[in-house]
C-alpha cells in the first residue's frame, strides 16, 4: 500500500492544477477560490506563495521562464519569484465562468478548460493553445471539464465531465471520436484531475471518494490508493526522476464536522506509486 504523506500542510479552499517544473525542482499548484499560487521544492523543503489578483487554475512552465497560466481573464505569464502577472491573451469566458483544469501535452500544446462556477450548471469548454500562442476552442458541451491528459503515444485525450461522473477518451486527430473510458455513476465520488504514467495508465483523483484510482488503458481499475482527505482534486508526477505522485486537495463545502475528521483537507500530499510519470515539455511562447 502506498505511503501517502502530507508534504505541505495548507488550507486551500480549492487546491488544483499541480504541475512539476524540472528546471526549478518545484511543484506548483493553485488555490482557485483562494486566488493563490503556491510552490514546494522537495529537495530543500522550501516553499512559497504568490497571492494572485484573480482566479487561476492551471499552468505549464515556459521555455522563456515563468509559467503560462489559465486565468478567469485569459492566458497570463506569471513570474512567481518576482511576483508579477501579465495577461498576454485576453479571453472573455462569459459571466460566471472561470478556468478549471489544464495541462501541457507531449507536443507542447497547452490544453485548458472553463466551467460555470455555479456547479457547472451551464456547459464549459476546452481550449488548446499551440506553441507560439494560437488558441482554439476544441471541445464544448462539457459541464465540469477535468482530467485533461494525453496518452504516451499522443493518440488519446482523456477528458472527464465531473458533472456526469464519467471519463472519456477522444482521438487527438479527430476529437469528435469519443468513447466512454470509465465512470463512477451511482457512487458518491466523481472523477476529478488526472495524470498519465509512463506505462500508459491513468491516475485519477476522485472528489468525495477519499481515494486516487489507477485505471488501466482498457478502463479497468488497476489500483485504489486511499487518501486521508475526502476531496483529492488533481495529480502531477514530480521529483528528479518523476517517481513521486503529488496530490492536491480541497476544503470547499466541507462542514465543520467533516473538517474535524480530516484536518489536513486542502493540503498537498505525495506518495511513491512504483511507476514514473511522463516528462512533459516546456511551453514555447
Amino acid at each position: 500500500m502506498a505511503d501517502v504523506r502530507c508534504v505541505v500542510q495548507a488550507f486551500d479552499q480549492l487546491g488544483e492544477g499541480p504541475v512539476w517544473s524540472a528546471r526549478e525542482g518545484r511543484l506548483y499548484w493553485f488555490d482557485i477560490k483562494g486566488r493563490r499560487l503556491s510552490w514546494y521544492e522537495p529537495a530543500s523543503g522550501a516553499g512559497g506563495t504568490f497571492e494572485l489578483p484573480l482566479r487561476a487554475s492551471a499552468a505549464a512552465p515556459r521555455e522563456a521562464g515563468g509559467l503560462i497560466v489559465a486565468t478567469e481573464k485569459g492566458l497570463a505569464i506569471v513570474d512567481p519569484d518576482a511576483g508579477t502577472i501579465a495577461i498576454v491573451q485576453p479571453h472573455d469566458l462569459g459571466d460566471g465562468f472561470r478556468t478549471n483544469d489544464g495541462k501541457i501535452d507531449l507536443d507542447g500544446r497547452f490544453w485548458w478548460s472553463t466551467m460555470d462556477d455555479n456547479g457547472g450548471e451551464r456547459a464549459g469548454s476546452v481550449f488548446r493553445t499551440e506553441p507560439g500562442g494560437r488558441t482554439d476552442r476544441v471541445l464544448s458541451g462539457i459541464h465540469i471539464p477535468n482530467t485533461i491528459s494525453v496518452s504516451p503515444d499522443g493518440s488519446l485525450l482523456y477528458m472527464a465531465d465531473s458533472k456526469r461522473q464519467t471519463i472519456f477518451t477522444h482521438r487527438t486527430d479527430d476529437l469528435s471520436q469519443v468513447t466512454e473510458f470509465a465512470h463512477t455513476r451511482g457512487e458518491p465520488h466523481t472523477p476529478d484531475g488526472s495524470a498519465v504514467d509512463a506505462e500508459g495508465y491513468l491516475w485519477n483523483a476522485q472528489w468525495g471518494g477519499w481515494r486516487v484510482v489507477r485505471y488501466a488503458p482498457d478502463g479497468s481499475i488497476d489500483r485504489i490508493v486511499p487518501m486521508p482527505v475526502e476531496q483529492p482534486t488533481s495529480l502531477a508526477f514530480g521529483g528528479p526522476d518523476l517517481s513521486t505522485l503529488y496530490v492536491t486537495s480541497a476544503r470547499d463545502d466541507l462542514s465543520p464536522e467533516a473538517l474535524a475528521r480530516q484536518p489536513l483537507a486542502g493540503s498537498l500530499f505525495a506518495f511513491e506509486p512504483g511507476v514514473k510519470g511522463l516528462a512533459l515539455p516546456l511551453f514555447k511562447a
